[in-house]
């Protein structure tokens, strides 16, 4: 793929999956912030507003909101700075891989955005369960980074390169 059309690609799929991020983001504070929690599919889907001050499942929250809030969009920026410099570099990369990392990378700019513009804090809105069993909360952005995650070593075994 060239050079140029590899990068409008990205940058375009980066810009879809963050405004994807955002929009569910403003839909859920507009929707659930002043609401109890909605249920759907017998409990098995649950929508609730709250805003994470912590990284994955709240870790850190407790740090003053100054560290945490430097903490969080400091290592935001640096995975999203180390997955530009893969793409860059990265002259042989199956297509699958490239899709994984891609998700990861607009999951990690749909947080980091939040990050900036909400004094720190991610907004999580969606909970997965069955009777007692049930996930934490998160987000679309965070759906992105696990798809991105599981889909990139699920293509480490590749070996056809996306060039």
């Amino acid at each position: 793929m060239k050079p140029l059309l590899k990068r409008t690609l990205l940058a375009l799929s980066l810009l879809s999956l963050i405004a994807c991020d955002q929009v569910a983001k403003t839909i859920a504070r507009d929707n659930l912030a002043l609401s109890p929690p909605v249920s759907y599919l017998d409990g098995l889907v649950r929508l609730m507003y709250t805003e994470n001050p912590g990284s994955f499942l709240g870790l850190g929250a407790q740090l003053p909101e100054t560290v945490r809030t430097l903490l969080g969009v400091l290592t935001g920026a640096a995975v999203i700075v180390g997955l530009l410099l893969l793409f860059k570099y990265s002259t042989q990369m199956h297509r699958i891989k490239l899709l994984g990392f891609t998700l990861l990378l607009g999951g990690a700019c749909g947080n980091l955005v939040d990050r900036v513009t909400n004094e720190g804090r991610v907004i999580d809105f969606m909970v997965l369960g069955v009777g007692e069993i049930h996930t934490g909360v998160f987000n679309i952005a965070d759906v992105f980074i696990l798809a991105g995650v599981i889909i990139a070593v699920f293509a480490s075994g590749k070996r056809q390169p996306s060039n």
